[in-house]
């Protein structure tokens, strides 16, 4: 059993500007991605400019934060927004959700490629290896917060926060939906795939690692479980990602389109 910590969510403070961790970690995530996508770019034979990674990643910025936060409200925040007008915009409370934040990067990126004339699917399948370090960040600020455990336990890594020793579901989040993800992904990238292949496969990685966590992860209390003490929100949200994933693995190489992220 290991004591949480109890770490400030505050990071820096001056004056009445507060920094949070969470935010910092946000800021991790995006620059690891813009990183990541120029050495892509400047990969001998991509189609890719650095220069093009540049814009690719304001807009997934912009996906990620609206849709992050448009899907939480949506999806697990009706009950706050009905007691504080305001609760939409108050981001640096925290309160963003994965599947709003890639609908809103599917919308962004789906506008990036029409006003660059190239194929979505080209430009889904580059930024599929980018976000790994970025969701593994955004849970380690989550573990910061002090928010999203898990279940009570006794395993011996389980931490104990007030009084009661739990899961760190927000630890087995970053390493699989952050690390492994990432590792895979960025590994399968490293030579051309077919169209949507390297989609399929990250929305299958994340989808499953979700899922299984979430028989772990402590529902929002508000929100509870769907059916029996097992089914929740975060299954339900991930299960279309999962069939989504395994339906463009299929089509990708029964096609065997060739990528045109790559100069033939």
């Amino acid at each position: 059993m290991i004591k949480y910590p109890g770490i400030d969510p505050i990071a820096l403070q001056l004056g009445p500007v507060r920094i949070h961790w969470y935010g910092i970690m946000y800021l991790v995530g995006f620059v690891a991605g813009w990183w990541l996508g120029r050495r892509r770019a400047a990969r001998p034979g991509s189609t890719w400019k650095p220069q093009d990674v540049d814009d690719l990643i304001f807009f997934a910025m912009l996906g990620v934060i609206i849709g992050g936060r448009v899907g939480y409200v949506l999806f697990y925040g009706l009950g706050y927004w009905a007691l504080d007008p305001l609760y939409p915009l108050k981001i640096w409370e925290g309160g963003m959700s994965f599947h709003g934040g890639l609908a809103g990067v599917a919308v962004a990126l789906w506008l990036f490629a029409w006003r660059r004339r190239r194929r979505t699917a080209d430009v889904y399948d580059f930024i599929a290896p980018l976000p790994g370090i970025g969701l593994f960040a955004g849970r380690i600020g989550n573990f910061i917060n002090g928010e999203l455990w898990g279940s009570e336990t006794t395993v011996p890594w389980g931490f104990e926060v007030d009084g009661v020793v739990r899961h760190p579901t927000q630890l087995y989040e970053a390493a699989l939906e952050g690390l492994l993800l990432f590792a895979v992904i960025w590994w399968f990238t490293s030579k051309p795939r077919p169209r949507l292949a390297p989609t399929g496969l990250f929305l299958v990685i994340y989808a499953v690692s979700r899922m299984l966590v979430e028989f772990w992860r402590v529902p929002d209390a508000h929100i509870g479980y769907f059916a029996g003490n097992w089914l929740t929100m975060g299954q339900l949200l991930s299960l279309p990602l999962l069939v989504a994933g395994v339906a463009m693995l299929a089509w990708a190489y029964a096609r065997r389109e060739p990528s045109g992220n790559y100069a033939r």
